[in-house]
């Protein structure tokens, strides 16, 4: 009998699920990937978890797994070829992780959809004030280190990829001109691995009934 694998609910521009896909490719734990669409989230998505975000990860246990970050570390607790967990304290990659979850995060929201606000964000001040709060700290840790927290990339780089390339992608031009080599290198060379392009692999949208990708 085939085993049962670990349902993953998902969308592909979704931050907080590319991390989780990212935690589960580098990992090498096969899962059933079911691609929703926000708009009309599907009855088992909601069955499993009310509050109807993702990404939400149903083991085979019928344990739910609603948060991102709690996908990744079960992930690497089944297999870290690269010790992604203990690279460093886990408090130092927590501390990276909730300054992007928390005030970055609100940051890059108010950066890509300044019309969101009123009076509207000027985008300039929201790249300053990301510079200050996240992108020149990272900056300053790379220029010392090849990743966040040592020798090689841990928790906390996979958690924090998807926040930077986004606010990356807002204005290529504005991060390119920016004065951040070691972190547009950290970023490119992330972005180019096999197991980041694995994990964003475009998937049809799932129906109800099958199984999943």
């Amino acid at each position: 009998m085939a085993a049962v694998l670990p349902v993953l609910y998902t969308f592909r521009r979704c931050p907080y699920a590319m991390r989780a896909r990212l935690a589960l490719r580098h990992a090498g734990v096969a899962v059933q990937s079911r691609e929703i669409e926000l708009r009309a989230k599907p009855a088992a998505l909601l069955q499993a978890s009310p509050k109807g975000t993702v990404p939400v990860m149903v083991l085979p246990d019928g344990q739910v797994l609603e948060q991102s970050l709690d996908i990744m570390c079960w992930a690497l607790a089944q297999n870290d070829p690269a010790g992604c967990l203990s690279v460093a304290p886990m408090v130092e990659q927590m501390a990276w992780i909730e300054r992007n979850d928390g005030p970055f995060k609100r940051l890059l929201d108010r950066y890509k959809y300044p019309q969101r606000q009123q009076p509207p964000d000027q985008p300039a001040l929201m790249f300053e004030a990301a510079l200050t709060l996240q992108l020149q700290p990272m900056e300053q840790a790379l220029q010392a280190q090849a990743f966040l927290c040592g020798p090689r990339f841990g928790l906390a780089d996979l958690a924090l990829l998807p926040f930077v390339r986004q606010f990356a992608a807002v204005d290529p031009a504005a991060f390119a001109a920016a004065t951040l080599p070691a972190l547009q290198a950290w970023l490119q060379g992330l972005l180019a691995t096999a197991w980041f392009e694995a994990a964003m692999e475009k998937l049809p949208l799932w129906a109800p009934n099958e199984p999943g990708a």
